[in-house]
Order: C-alpha cells, then sequence, then structure tokens
C-alpha cells in the first residue's frame, strides 16, 4: 500500500462513507470476551524461525534474520530451516519436533514460519498446545500455515498474524519496492501493538456495509480441506477473509460451494476476497464465470457486507492480520477500510 495514496485516501474516507447509502445488515457479530491476545513485542524479545511446511535453505531465511535484528529483536533459528525431506523442511517428525520447541520455549515470544508450501497439516494433531494455551504467543504465516491459524482459533480463542514470511523478504532492501517495504513493515507494526488501517479501491462487485466484528480466515483451499476435522474454522459473527493461488476457476467454485453447504457463508459479519491468481482455463473448457460472478452466486442471498480485490494473498501487496481479533470493516462506495479496534479481552 502506498504511503501517499494511503494518507490522501484517509482524507476523502468521510465523504466515501456518508456516500454508501444503505447498509447491509450484519449478522451477530462475534466479539469475543474469552480471546487472548498474545503479548506484544518489545526491543530483545526472540522471534523463532522454524519450517513446519516445505524447505527453505537457511541463505533464504538471510534476510529476514538481518532485518528483524535490526528492528531490535533476537532471532532463534529452529533446526528444520535446511532440513530436506523432497518438498518438506525435514521429516514429519524433525518438523514437528522444532515447532513444538519453538512452543514450548518460554523465550521465543513470537514464531515466524519461514515459508509455505505444502505439510502442516501432516503434524498438527502431534502438536501439544498445552504450554501455547498457558503462555500464548504470536503465530505468524500464510499460505499452508492457514492450517494453524483455523486449528488455533477453533481450540484456543488465541490470536494469530496472517502475514508474509520469510521467503517474502527482499533480499536487498535497499532495492525493494514500496509495496514490499509497507508489506513487511506492517509485519513489524502488528507484533508491537501498533494499529492497523489498510484500504482497497472500489470494486463494483462490492456491497457496501460496515461491521465490526472477529477477523477470520486464510487460504481458502486450506479452509475448505479442514472441514469436518479438528481445525475446521468456525465463521459464524465474523469478518471472513480469503485468497488463494494456482487454482482453476472452477475449484474455487467448489471451495466455495463446500463452504456455502458446510454453513460458512450463511452467518458471516462480512467477507473480504483477496487476492486470488487463478490458472487460466483450457481451451474449449472455459468455466464461464469469472471470479467475481463466482462469489456473487454464493453470497446473493445474504445481506452482509462484500468487499473484493483487498490486500492480501499470494502478492506482492499482503499485508498483515491480525487473527481472532476484532476489525471494523467499512466497504464505501470509493474506498473500503479494514480497522483494527483495541477492545479489551
Amino acid at each position: 500500500m502506498n504511503r501517499k495514496y494511503f494518507l490522501s485516501s484517509l482524507l476523502t474516507a468521510g465523504a466515501a462513507l456518508t456516500s454508501m447509502g444503505s447498509w447491509a445488515t450484519p449478522v451477530s457479530p462475534t466479539i469475543n470476551s474469552s480471546l487472548k491476545v498474545p503479548p506484544f513485542l518489545k526491543p530483545g524479545d526472540t522471534i523463532g524461525i522454524c519450517s513446519p511446511s516445505g524447505f527453505i535453505s537457511l541463505a533464504d531465511i538471510a534476510p529476514a534474520v538481518q532485518l528483524m535484528e535490526s528492528w531490535g529483536y533476537r532471532v532463534l533459528i529452529g533446526s528444520s530451516p535446511g532440513q530436506q525431506d523432497f518438498i518438506y523442511g525435514g521429516t514429519d517428525l524433525q518438523r514437528a519436533k522444532d515447532l513444538q520447541q519453538m512452543l514450548d520455549d518460554p523465550e521465543v515470544k513470537a514464531i515466524m514460519c519461514a515459508r509455505g508450501g505444502y505439510g502442516v497439516v501432516r503434524i498438527i494433531d502431534q502438536l501439544d498446545f498445552s504450554g501455547f494455551k498457558k503462555k500464548p504467543k504470536w503465530i505468524i504465516g500464510f499460505s499452508d500455515i492457514t492450517v494453524l491459524h483455523c486449528h488455533i482459533s477453533r481450540n484456543f480463542n488465541i490470536a494469530t498474524l496472517h502475514s508474509k514470511m520469510c521467503n517474502s523478504f527482499p533480499k536487498d532492501w535497499t532495492k525493494a519496492e514500496p509495496v514490499q517495504i509497507e508489506t513487511i513493515l506492517s509485519i513489524r507494526q502488528a507484533l508491537a501493538g501498533e494499529e492497523s488501517v489498510f484500504s482497497a479501491p472500489f470494486n463494483p462487485f462490492n456491497r457496501l456495509g460496515v461491521v465490526t466484528a472477529e477477523l477470520v480466515g486464510g487460504n481458502l483451499s486450506i479452509i475448505e480441506t479442514l472441514a469436518g476435522t479438528a481445525s475446521d474454522l468456525k465463521t459464524k459473527g465474523r469478518i471472513l477473509f480469503i485468497e488463494d493461488v494456482d487454482e482453476s476457476l472452477y475449484r474455487i467454485d467448489r471451495m466455495l460451494w463446500n463452504l456455502k453447504r458446510t454453513g460458512k457463508l450463511d452467518n458471516l459479519a462480512g467477507l473480504v476476497v483477496g487476492g486470488f491468481k487463478l490458472k487460466p482455463d483450457e481451451p474449449g473448457e472455459e468455466f464461464g464465470r469469472d471470479l467475481y460472478e463466482i462469489v456473487n452466486s454464493q453470497v446473493k442471498d445474504f445481506n452482509y457486507p462484500v468487499c473484493y480485490d483487498f490486500p492480501v494473498g499470494h502478492q506482492k501487496n499482503n499485508f498483515a492480520l491480525k487473527c481472532g481479533m476484532v476489525h471494523k470493516l467499512e466497504v464505501g462506495a470509493q474506498l473500503t477500510f479494514l480497522t483494527s479496534v483495541r477492545i479489551s479481552v
């Protein structure tokens, strides 16, 4: 998000919101008094890095280590970065052991997952969260790390951080694009407990409205595959955000049918549609609907606010979102705003 654009957009926010016309009526927004928020980080606190999903080399995490140390944090590199078992960051046992040590280490205040890929679902049932429940810490990542976000949300009501990971940190900070800098700095701001305000441009498919509720979500295909498991995400009364990558339109349609049939779309407070990098249709097998039509067909019977093209997902403009925490979603006639709300819990 360009800072100049963001600051100027705030000046027009009032006009945008007053021109919305009729509002969508929210459905019993959820503000959970039992939510636990991990302590925000202070200079000198330790961030652990592990790779519970795909393989990543030590060289590839070096830029993230250097930058987070420049923020004043200590960094502890676990045993899984640099380990490799085909596509994984080590065997299931190695990855589970490393993440477990990070969960149990009292000195580690936040756990940065090195990258996504695939693998967390293979180890989630091996993990012991008893120590984590007593002394929560920030779990950081997205994509395959959605398994952790969903599991922790459903079972423990502990906030987590959906954001870029080590493999997205620029190798040369001085040559990074402004949007890369903004998104990486949003991680630092979130960990420090700063308020976040993110905006998205108007999309004609948006459905206007304002709602304040807990924010949950992540990768759409992961959310779908967790249905019916011990990690199944609860969405009732919450703002749901979704994103995905390398999926065909028919597969997105199928996933959203799953969400609808399992009741995940029925009683939302709001829906935020992030980035979707789609596979092109095969010649002669065109699906015939685009992403906006697919989503709209599933939510047309509901009246909560919906926004598209939000800056979250497998893309450069992937900002840090605090899962589980209360946010205000304002879908207006000119801009959409998603603002974290400080509420004592």
